[in-house]
């Protein structure tokens, strides 16, 4: 585990971008992709840029059931508005939270992910620990599958939404398994509310209980933390 401290949330997504296309430059052809507002500043250098993303294929770790791909609230919108309509990828892909067979979704899912293995997964991490949708007590052998969502994200993320009853109970995530599947990985935290959540994921022990303590055992893992995220570790 590497830990890359930084003085602000764009610092640590220009710090982010040329970790990525030090990947790139390295062969990586398959970018594993968050939403949220943790790499927002990543998706800000990436769509400033002038290097070429047409060669590289992009999955997503999620997305809400029941939204309608076009919502303002989906992950496709977010997706669409903070990098896709600034740069062209080779292929990208989102899970289908509309599909009519959710099941089948998950498993055409994780087809896609076996036949294009992550390369650099990007990630953030919630206040419980969760990464991508995985909350407290996902299995670590979990792969692509549906989610209810816990109480603490569905608030979390009811700022995205006029209320918070229209905050999506269920979502698809890939599972822990897949996300462990990626060469490298790329975590980044900002602000005083991640604090604890990442004390608990580099220093606490590896349990299901906090999800992403397994990324401990990750074998190429770099996390990038402003100074307040990072406050609380040893």
């Amino acid at each position: 585990m590497k830990i890359i401290r930084v003085s602000s949330q764009k610092e640590g997504g220009q710090r982010a971008f040329d970790l990525l296309v030090r990947a790139i430059d390295g062969g990586a052809k398959v970018l594993g992709l968050a939403t949220g507002s943790t790499p927002l500043s990543l998706y800000e250098e990436m769509a400033a840029s002038d290097y070429d993303f047409s060669d590289l294929t992009t999955i997503n770790l999620d997305e809400y059931v029941g939204l309608a791909a076009s919502s303002p609230q989906s992950y496709h919108t977010f997706m669409q508005e903070r990098l896709f309509q600034y740069k062209s990828f080779k292929a990208s892909y989102l899970p289908d939270g509309q599909a009519d067979d959710l099941e089948k979704a998950v498993r055409d899912y994780d087809q896609i992910l076996a036949a294009q293995p992550i390369d650099l997964q990007i990630l953030g991490i919630g206040h419980n620990g969760h990464i991508g949708f995985n909350e407290p007590g996902t299995a670590f052998d979990s792969k692509t599958h549906l989610v209810n969502l816990k109480e603490s994200t569905i608030k979390a993320n009811a700022r995205f939404f006029e209320d918070e009853h229209q905050v999506p109970r269920q979502a698809i995530s890939m599972g822990i398994a897949s996300i462990m599947a990626a060469k490298k990985i790329i975590l980044l935290a900002f602000g005083e509310e991640k604090a604890d959540a990442i004390k608990a994921m580099v220093e606490g022990p590896v349990t299901e209980d906090l999800p992403a303590s397994i990324l401990q055992r990750h074998p190429d893992l770099t996390l990038i933390l402003d100074h307040d995220a990072a406050s609380k570790l040893m």
